[in-house]
This record gives structure tokens, C-alpha cells and sequence, in this order.
């Protein structure tokens, strides 16, 4: 609801507090309060308490940076040139839609520290991270699951103490990451659905696959008939080619897994509850089988009528050694990290997935790295929070996207991880501290404007300088144009000596202008001061999804003389640059998404003061009235049977906010995004 009227708003909001014998009172957070905090020395400034943790996402830890190269296997000021027009192009990827390359992958154990408590009370800063990519990009993509999804199981709303949507059990797996058996409500649907009402996000969820002989299709029904068009797809088996390693099979196979999956396609099909027989995500495998091993049995031609996608999943290295102290060698962060900042890390990640991506081309489906991040098991301390990390994102996607991948989902796990592009605050601490961003979330957002809204975006690794692995480019051709370039530079020299000057040419003419956005920090260690063309998210506890400071776009003028025609562009070391070709593009003027969620209200009570959801209708497209028919009731704590009837919640206090907002150009949308 867009607050056109704010002061009439308020006159009526405040009569309905008046007359209403239940409402919420929400506690603000002071307007000037700040929470800055030294996890490693317990030191605090503002009114805040103070915060002494050492959970991985929040650790502080700076690795040293490598030396730079010597030799330095390129130069630093080599030239490029380009051609304006796709049509003299050889080896272009396929056309990318308008919706973020990297999703995110969000474990089906942490949903409700990610997504919200139950779907009246959404996480306002993760609506508007979420708003920021769909802003440059169209939309996002989230698949909620992961190992959590095969023991997943629904229970009756009631069921789970205190209302909530979520609640964990043993579920007896002996494997590397304990996994444990994830009990949900239906309220988890219309949390995705409320989300979707608010925002372009499309959803992946995954069918368990613990049990091959009594199939738990909930996930199906539910989701189909609540979330409609807004589920996308559903998986069938997480990494089965660990499922014997991890006691999930005595014995397993490709061609075993191949049967499990015609077998699951036979209960979908006796099943009239599931109306999209045409949805499922396979196969998922990582690692331990490749993938051609599945499309052996004849997995592609079999069941490509019955797919959605072809996916896989992969990590670059595996870290379960320290988390889990499962007796394999432990991963030295430090001797590694200099593989993160190479462009022979991301070919030699992507190569054995080209002949497969090929194969889902021809089959007309797109090809999805399902689950990936900088290291299994949480990732790396130092590494996976970096501003290296977030060097090696945009490569690493870029790299994918090249190869004829759709998307990718970067995965989201709990406290405990250091990868997480985003980490809601502990529980205790959500009164007075917000959220955290990771460095790799800057990649999806940068990632997002190069490809931009349209469905005619096409990439191309142009291997420039020589070939050098650490200033590694790419080349956008928007339809038939080349649109924007992205440069690299990996190196880390503070003293200016591998700073690069790119010379980019057109044979048919450069324009008179570009304009150029980078994505910069102090260091390839770096945590903090992660800018996006001058603005950043914040440091840690300091995120509410919101970009601040000052967006700052480089204009470059070129030289069109005949005897020159050329645009110099500045990359410094370390640094990432996109150039803009059309200074007429959208995305150079956006810095804060426009469309924005309130962060500043937090519950203290369950009682709240409703108003008429007729103008926030959510789910698969359906009115109130049709949802009733369907008999789709809400489940959320003190709510009413009726999901027509489902209330959202407001505060006076939240709503004034709103109304400033709306004087600095805000926008706030009338539904429970109260945290």
C-alpha cells in the first residue's frame, strides 16, 4: 500500500487504535541508537549490550592477502577490442533472462531465521535485499531446502509449540553434517506466497527422498495449490550420489537413483492433488557421481518430458574436517585463499559441466547449479566473508553463465556458517542489532545489473591481457549490442604498481562516453567497507537490507578520434569494474531499490490491530473468496480459519515511519513485514 495520503492515513489508523479492544504495541529502535561491535574484545559503542560471540558468521577474522605476482603473467595497460554487434560474435552463451543469475539456496532448517517467524511476521530486511536484486534484474529466485529437505516432513499446525511454523527432530542420519529431520507447518507455503505477493520471487522446494517406498508429497500439494506459478520446481533427491555414504542407502547407484525417480514420477502421477506433473529438478549430484554417470541410463531422453530443469550441485573444495571433526584432513584457509583469486579456479569449477549443460540445451531445459558457495560445511574462515570471495562470485557466475547455465543458488545456512550472503542477527539480539551482509551477496547484486531486466542477454569470456588468470574480462551483448564489459583485477598491491589501465576499442567506433561502476574494498581480505559505485549495506549487526551513502558513477570519456578510438578504464588492485556502453541505462541510476520494508518495529505482543486484506491479496493469484472455497485456511498463531480472512499487521509507530518515508520518496507496502 503505497502512502499517498499520509496524514489522512494516519487520522484513520489512529481512530481504528481507538476503537480497537486488541492491537500490538511495537518497541522502535531509538533513531540514533548504534550498535557497533567488537566480537574479538566485547567492546561496544552506543546504548546497545554488548556482543561477544564467536559464531562463524560473525567472525573477524583477515587473512594476508597473496603477493602479487612476480612474474606478472600479464600487463597492466593492455588493450581489447570489441565488436558492437553480436552477429560477428562466435561463442556467445545462450540468451539469460531478466531474473538474478545467482539465487540463493536457504536450508530448509534455517528458514524461519531467513525468510520470517511464521508468514504474518516476514523479515523486513530480508525483503529488502531481496528488492535490491529485483530491482536491476526483474526478479529472484530461492530454493528452500538442502540435506534438511530429505527427512522434511508436515505436521498439524498445533503440533509445533508457541505457534511456530518450524521445529527440529533426530531424524538419525549418521552422515557428515547431522542433519536433522525439519518439522513444518503449512504456514511455510503462504510465508513463500506473502513473500511473492510482495516481490517477483519464484520458489524451488525439494520432495524428501529418505523414503522411496511411502512418498511425503505435501511439499507438492501444498505448494502447487498455494504458491501456483510462483513454485517453479521441485527436486527430486538432494546429492544422491552421497546417499550411500551417508547411510541413506545400503547401496546405491546411478541406475538405482534413475529407477527411484521413475518410481516417484508414478506416485505424482496417481496423485490428483498434484496438477503440474512437469516440474521436478534432477539430478542434483555433486561430486561423488559426474553427472554423465545419470544421463548414462538414459535419465535426459527418459524423463526431459517430466523436468523443469537439469541441475547439480558443487563446492570447490570441502571444509567438513574443522566443522564436524570427522577425521579427514583440515583445510588451511591461508594456503588456499590464493586459489579463490584466480580465473583458473572458476574454468577448471565449470569445464566438467559444459558437456552437460549442452545436453540440457538440446533437450529445450534450462541447466541450474542447484547449491554452491565458496566451501562445504560452512565454507572458510576468511575466505568465504572476504572481498576475495565476492571477486570470485561474479567470476565464478559470469563463468556459468558463459557456459550455458541458467542460474545459480548461493546457499544460505545458519549462524555457523562464514559464507552466508546474509545472516539475520541471533534471536536474543534482534531487539538492538540488525542484519549482516557477506560480501558475495555484492555479487549477486552486481551480477544482476550486468544481465539487467531483458531475456536477450548474452555473455562471452574474452580472455583479455594475454590470458592472464588474474585480470580475467567478460562482454554483454544485450539482443544484438554489446552493452556493458566487467573487468577484473585479482591482484592485491596497495602501492598502485598493478593498478590496470584497460584500453577498449571498436572497430566500428567508441562512443564519446561510458560510465563505470565498481565493486571496491581495501583488500582482497576485506570484511568491512564493501562498496557498490560508493554505497554500501553496512558492517556487521548494521544491515536492514537497505544500500547507504552516496551512489558515485564514473563517467569515462573516450577518445572517437580516428587515429586513437579508444575509452581507458581504470581498474584498480584489487578491483572489479563494469562498464556501461549505453549511458542511458536504468540500472547507472539505481542505487537503493524504490520500492522498501520498514525495518524499524519489533513485536512484544500477539495481539495486533488488522485492517482489510483486500488490497494485499497473496498466494497463486487467487481472491480471498477463492482461496476460502479451496478451503486453503491460514495456520499462523492467533490467526483466523479463513485465509481470506488472514490479517496483516501494523503499528502507529511502524506506520509513521512509513509516512516519512514516503516524504523522502519511501514506499511502504501494507503487509506483515514487522519482525
Amino acid at each position: 500500500m503505497v502512502l499517498l495520503h499520509s496524514l489522512a492515513l494516519l487520522s484513520s489508523v489512529a481512530v481504528t487504535i481507538a476503537q480497537t479492544d486488541s492491537m500490538t504495541i511495537y518497541g522502535q529502535i531509538p533513531l540514533f541508537q548504534t550498535t557497533t561491535t567488537a566480537a574479538a574484545t566485547g567492546t561496544v559503542s552506543g546504548s546497545a549490550a554488548p556482543v561477544q560471540t564467536t559464531l562463524a558468521a560473525y567472525d573477524k577474522t583477515e587473512l594476508t592477502p597473496p603477493a602479487p605476482p612476480n612474474p606478472n603473467p600479464g600487463s597492466n595497460n593492455y588493450s581489447m577490442s570489441l565488436q558492437r554487434s553480436a552477429a560477428t560474435v562466435t561463442g556467445l552463451s545462450i540468451p539469460h533472462n531478466g531474473v538474478g543469475f545467482w539465487g540463493f539456496s536457504i536450508e530448509m532448517s534455517v528458514i524461519s531465521q531467513v525468510l520470517g517467524k511464521n508468514s504474518s511476521f516476514l523479515q523486513p530486511s530480508f525483503l529488502n535485499l531481496l528488492a535490491n536484486i529485483q530491482e536491476r534484474s526483474g526478479g529472484v529466485v530461492i530454493r528452500l531446502g538442502g540435506n534438511t529437505q530429505e527427512f522434511a516432513a508436515l505436521v498439524p499446525t498445533d503440533s509445533i509449540a508457541n505457534g511456530h511454523t518450524f521445529a527440529k527432530a533426530d531424524s538419525g542420519s549418521t552422515q557428515t553434517t547431522k542433519t536433522p529431520a525439519v518439522l513444518y507447518t503449512i504456514d511455510m507455503f503462504y510465508m513463500a506466497a506473502n513473500i511473492s505477493a510482495l516481490l517477483n520471487v519464484k520458489w524451488f522446494m525439494g520432495i524428501p527422498f529418505n523414503d522411496s517406498v511411502n512418498w511425503r508429497l505435501q511439499i507438492a500439494e501444498e505448494g502447487q495449490t498455494i504458491l501456483g506459478d510462483n513454485l517453479l520446481g521441485l527436486q527430486a533427491a538432494n546429492e544422491p550420489d552421497f546417499y550411500q555414504k551417508f547411510g541413506r542407502r545400503v547401496t546405491y547407484s546411478p541406475q538405482q537413483y534413475s529407477d527411484e525417480v521413475g518410481q516417484l514420477i508414478a506416485a505424482i502421477d496417481a496423485n490428483p492433488r498434484i496438477t503440474n506433473k512437469h516440474q521436478l529438478l534432477a539430478p542434483s549430484v555433486s561430486g561423488q557421481w559426474a553427472p554423465e554417470d545419470v544421463w548414462n541410463t538414459g535419465f535426459i531422453d527418459k524423463y526431459k518430458d517430466r523436468m523443469y530443469a537439469f541441475t547439480v550441485e558443487h563446492y570447490p573444495r570441502d571444509n567438513c574436517a574443522a566443522q564436524f571433526n570427522n577425521g579427514d584432513t583440515i583445510v588451511d584457509p591461508q594456503a588456499v585463499f590464493p586459489n579463490y583469486l584466480s580465473h583458473t579456479e572458476v574454468v577448471s569449477l565449470v569445464q566438467p559441466y559444459t558437456n552437460s549443460a549442452n545436453l540440457a540445451t538440446a533437450a529445450g531445459k534450462p541447466f541450474m547449479m542447484f547449491e554452491t558457495n565458496t566451501g562445504s560445511c560452512g565454507g572458510f574462515k576468511g575466505i568465504s566473508d572476504s572481498y576475495g570471495a565476492a571477486l570470485w562470485a561474479m567470476d565464478y557466475g559470469l563463468q556459468m553463465a558463459y557456459n550455458n547455465f541458467t542460474h545459480a543458488m548461493m546457499h544460505v545456512g545458519g549462524q555457523n556458517v562464514f559464507y552466508n550472503p546474509f545472516t539475520a542477527p541471533p534471536t536474543n539480539q534482534s531487539a538492538f542489532n540488525e542484519w549482516t551482509a557477506g560480501a558475495i551477496y555484492y555479487s549477486a547484486i552486481v551480477l544482476a545489473e550486468a544481465f539487467g531486466t531483458g531475456n536477450n542477454t548474452r555473455v562471452i569470456d574474452l580472455w583479455g591481457n594475454s590470458g592472464s588468470v588474474y585480470t580475467p574480462s567478460y562482454a554483454f551483448y544485450d539482443g544484438d549490442t554489446l552493452s556493458k564489459v566487467a573487468l577484473f583485477n585479482y591482484i592485491d598491491d596497495k602501492t598502485g604498481a598493478n593498478d590496470l589501465k584497460v584500453t577498449l576499442t571498436m572497430p566500428q567506433g567508441v562512443p564519446g562516453t561510458v560510465k563505470v561502476k565498481y565493486l571496491s574494498a581495501l583488500s582482497v581480505s576485506s570484511k568491512n567497507n564493501i562498496t557498490w559505485a560508493g554505497q554500501t549495506l553496512g558492517g556487521q549487526f548494521e544491515v536492514d537490507g537497505r544500500f547507504k551513502g552516496d551512489l558515485n558513477v564514473t563517467t569515462i570519456t573516450c577518445d572517437t578520434s580516428t587515429a586513437v578510438n579508444a575509452c581507458v578504464i581504470p581498474v584498480p588492485a584489487p578491483g572489479f569494474a563494469l562498464v556501461f556502453m549505453d549511458t542511458s541505462e536504468p540500472n547507472l541510476s539505481l542505487g537503493q531499490a524504490t520500492q522498501t520494508f520498514a525495518t524499524s518495529a519489533h513485536t512484544k505482543a500477539h495481539n495486533t490491530v488488522t485492517y482489510d486484506p483486500a488490497a494485499v491479496a497473496t498466494s497463486n493469484g487467487h481472491s480471498g473468496v477463492d482461496r476460502e472455497a479451496a478451503g486453503l485456511g491460514s495456520t499462523s498463531s492467533g490467526s483466523v480459519v479463513s485465509a481470506a480472512r488472514r490479517r496483516a499487521v501494523l503499528s502507529f509507530e511502524a506506520l509513521v515511519g512509513a509516512c516519512v518515508a514516503v516524504a523522502v520518496g519511501g514506499v511502504w507496502v501494507g503487509r506483515a513485514l514487522v519482525q
